[in-house]
């Protein structure tokens, strides 16, 4: 599976906003205008408490998202808006998206201080239900370079980011953009074994978060917090339902 460019009609559309701050309280109704920051852009979800190397989730869209305008996205990554070396945007992440009359699709946007974000295609027609490990990794022995990393594969050539190693507190989130009308669009995200890498390559631990993102109607709800007992996930995997840290992230209804 490789990364190819979007439509140019695409390109930019899943542009991080300015998170930090953003938060609000979740009130009733559909996920519309009301609640959204400066241009329309609304969130569901966590950023760790630490810096660190990485962040993967194994990411569900489960239901299928209504998008009358712009998006809806559930996406783990690393910098945003000002956090380049020299106060720039500066950001990697990849998720699960879908647009008006698209089927959802995976896509990394990359975007290094002093240029426009560049949004890649990973894959595309992803079935609602089904889950993806998605991951945004620094490379080992390779300070500031990162790949993504989807079900296993790298699906992205390095992509260096200077300055970048060490310094972001990872995210994992849903985002919901309006397109800048008073559209509402509707979606649901599940997040499971959230990790943070506190290591190039992949030194995996729990996620802890030290900031929540909650926006207009949208809801988030806890299903598994991070095993506290060890700080380490097992070698093998679990019979368990929901693998922790996990939470489930939607639209209002």
């Amino acid at each position: 599976m490789r990364a190819r460019p979007l439509l140019g009609l695409l390109v930019g559309a899943l542009t991080v906003a300015a998170l930090v701050g953003a938060s609000t309280t979740a009130s009733a109704g559909r996920a519309c205008i009301s609640g959204a920051s400066p241009g329309g852009y609304s969130y569901a979800g966590h950023q760790a408490a630490y810096h660190g190397h990485g962040v993967r989730a194994t990411i569900t869209a489960t239901r299928a998202p209504t998008v009358e305008a712009g998006h809806v996205a559930g996406w783990v990554g690393v910098g945003g808006p000002g956090q380049g070396a020299n106060g720039g945007d500066e950001w990697i992440q990849a998720g699960i998206a879908a647009m008006p009359g698209m089927d959802p699709f995976i896509y990394t946007e990359i975007t290094r201080e002093g240029a426009a974000p560049k949004l890649e295609l990973l894959d595309e027609g992803i079935a609602i239900g089904r889950s993806h490990r998605i991951a945004v990794l620094e490379m080992a022995g390779r300070p500031g370079w990162w790949r993504v990393w989807v079900d296993g594969q790298a699906v992205t050539e390095p992509v260096a980011l200077r300055g970048s190693s060490g310094r972001w507190a990872p995210i994992a989130t849903a985002e919901s953009w309006n397109g800048g009308t008073p559209a509402c669009n509707s979606f649901g995200f599940r997040f499971e074994r959230v990790s943070v890498s506190y290591g190039g390559g992949g030194s995996w631990r729990p996620f802890v978060s030290g900031h929540r993102f909650l926006d207009g109607a949208h809801t988030m709800r806890d299903l598994a917090a991070a095993p506290a007992e060890s700080g380490v996930y097992r070698s093998t995997q679990s019979t368990e339902s929901v693998l922790p840290y996990a939470f489930v992230a939607s639209s209002g209804s």
